[in-house]
């Protein structure tokens, strides 16, 4: 009779790695229900789905997780976890692999805007007096245009503002008339805000990138230029 594959015999490195880094993992407690692949919105992409990802690595299977590209497809939702009976740590494996790449076989899309963030304070590189021109831009002419906002105020580095609001740097660029709407709720309930202009973008691709050094220095920038040159008391992301 044949002897049955003891899970110690099938362990690769790379799960062993893993284990280290996110003790919380559990791998080995898949029970392969797939109810984690269920509500995965990046299911089947590159033929890869969570279930089958855990599988991989619990068999050893080291350079099929390593190689494959659905690491980045991946949204790190935590579906898969919060939907997981046994909490296995899906979206910390996917960044622990994703971390794996060098850094220059990352997405080049994902990169660069992670490098944009860092170089100019948003992932579109756009230039702070560009920025700070825009708002004012917009402001005047929903001030000009629309009697019921002529004291709507849009304001960049307002120091004691009550709320810091960040901004998707693509609207600034692409769809500038996309900032108004938020402004005229703001308005409307008579909220506190300013914009600050060091990292103002509320997107962080190094997230995605899965840079711990770029994602910490940004906001570690945005938290001292808040706390130090502004003084509010919240900030609300719009992401």
């Amino acid at each position: 009779m044949t002897a049955p594959i003891e899970l110690d015999e099938l362990e690769g490195e790379l799960k062993a790695a893993l284990s280290e880094k996110i003790p919380t993992g559990a791998f080995d407690l898949c029970l392969t229900c797939g109810t984690c692949t269920g509500g995965c919105p990046a299911s089947e992409l590159f033929d890869m789905d969570p279930r089958k990802l855990v599988r991989l690595l619990v068999l050893g299977l080291d350079e099929e997780v390593k190689q494959t590209p659905w690491s980045w497809v991946c949204t790190m939702c935590a579906r898969c976890l919060k939907q997981c009976p046994m909490s296995i740590d899906i979206p910390r494996l996917v960044y622990h692999l994703r971390q794996s790449w060098p850094r220059d076989k990352r997405p080049k899309g994902i990169r660069g805007s992670c490098d944009q963030h860092i170089r100019a304070g948003n992932a579109m590189g756009v230039p702070t007096d560009d920025f700070v021109w825009t708002v004012e831009d917009v402001a005047e002419e929903i001030r000009a245009s629309q009697p019921r906002f002529k004291d709507l105020k849009a304001t960049v580095d307002r120091k004691g503002a009550y709320m810091a609001i960040n901004q998707n740097s693509r609207e600034p660029v692409t769809e500038p008339d996309e900032l108004g709407p938020l402004w005229k709720i703001l308005h409307i309930v008579g909220a506190d805000w300013t914009y600050p202009s060091v990292m103002w973008a509320g997107e962080n691709y190094c997230l995605f990138l899965a840079d711990d050094e770029g994602w910490r220095y940004i906001l570690e920038e945005f938290v001292h230029h808040i706390d130090h040159n502004l003084g509010c008391r919240q900030v609300v992301n719009t992401e």
